[in-house]
């Protein structure tokens, strides 16, 4: 495909996949409401759904070869949500914070699933070891945000009450006349679009980044990676604007982990993952590095203010020069 053609297919397959994601996520929304699910699990549902032209394009790019492209975008839009989400709301507002019970859970769920993705992308985990532990890990954390709230425990209830922040911002009374059946048909044409969308939109780089002679680390964690991922940053920047930062906070490693469970674990049950090069290995030890150092800047009495927002943002930047000399 010559450059000519490749550049407006681009433009095109990444305005369709942005702009679905957006419907695919407001039309959730509405069901859940419509149902009456409880927000914080309308809030994972609108996550998921955000997350759309991330693990639609890691995906699509791992069934045409280039699992570099796959893997560099799941971890450098994970490593963009935690500065561009965090980091820039934190220094937008002066502050981003949350109930320490909250940050654990959040936290703990977000690490843990790091780590197994991290584990098995190394070869030190089996497709099948990594899916038990991650299902061990989020069975309970979905519990916690479905029905914590009538478990009998103090605790579970308090954390239940914090994660049901989790609500969008954006959610109106269920006015419209649309059947169910019908709204169900719009989600599945909005699937359809954010597939077809990440498709075009990652042959046209492929096909740019053999003529540029790019490589597919920069493919995928420069240029993939930080594009699908705006959705999720214009979201979490409304959040930090309100100060919601459970929401915030919530909706950034609901994002990490899902990015993870279902653009690594569970397709490492179907496809076998190439070899990881050294930079990928870098690129996974940064992202832990990031996480950490964002758990423990938020942990901070009073959360994380904007000299630790500057620090979160500063490491994203510098391992763009680091991806880039060492690519």
């Amino acid at each position: 495909m010559s450059p000519a053609l490749a550049v407006p297919l681009f433009i095109v397959s990444l305005a369709v996949t942005l702009g679905a994601a957006r419907l695919f996520a407001r039309r959730l929304d509405r069901l859940g409401v419509r149902f009456g699910f409880p927000e914080a699990l309308i809030g994972l549902l609108t996550a998921i759904a955000a997350d759309g032209p991330e693990i639609s394009s890691a995906l699509f790019a791992l069934i045409k070869g280039a699992h570099d492209v796959g893997v560099g975008v799941l971890v450098g839009s994970n490593g963009f949500n935690l500065a561009a989400m965090i980091g820039v709301s934190a220094l937008l507002t002066g502050c981003v914070r949350l109930a320490r019970e909250t940050l654990l859970l959040e936290g703990a769920v977000g690490l843990i699933i790091t780590l197994l993705a991290s584990a098995l992308l190394l070869g030190w985990l089996s497709p099948a070891g990594a899916t038990i532990l991650g299902a061990v890990t989020l069975i309970p954390y979905v519990a916690i945000v479905v029905a914590g709230s009538r478990f009998r425990s103090r605790h579970l209830k308090r954390l239940a009450t914090a994660l049901h922040e989790h609500a969008a911002t954006e959610r109106e009374p269920d006015i419209y006349p649309n059947p169910t059946h019908h709204l169900l048909g719009l989600i599945v044409v909005d699937v359809a679009l954010i597939v077809a969308g990440s498709a075009g939109m990652v042959q046209a780089a492929l096909s740019l980044g053999d003529d540029w002679h790019i490589s597919g680390a920069v493919l995928g964690f420069l240029i993939l990676a930080p594009l699908t991922s705006l959705p999720n940053a214009l979201t979490a920047v409304r959040l930090g604007l309100a100060g919601r930062g459970a929401a915030l906070v919530g909706e950034t490693f609901n994002s990490n982990t899902i990015n993870l469970a279902f653009g690594v674990i569970v397709p490492s049950l179907f496809v076998t993952f190439a070899a990881i090069t050294t930079l990928g290995k870098l690129q996974l030890a940064w992202l832990m590095a990031a996480t950490l150092a964002t758990l423990a800047a938020l942990a901070r009495p009073g959360g994380i203010r904007r000299a630790g927002a500057a620090v979160l943002i500063g490491l994203y930047f510098a391992f763009v020069v680091g991806t880039l000399v060492g690519a």
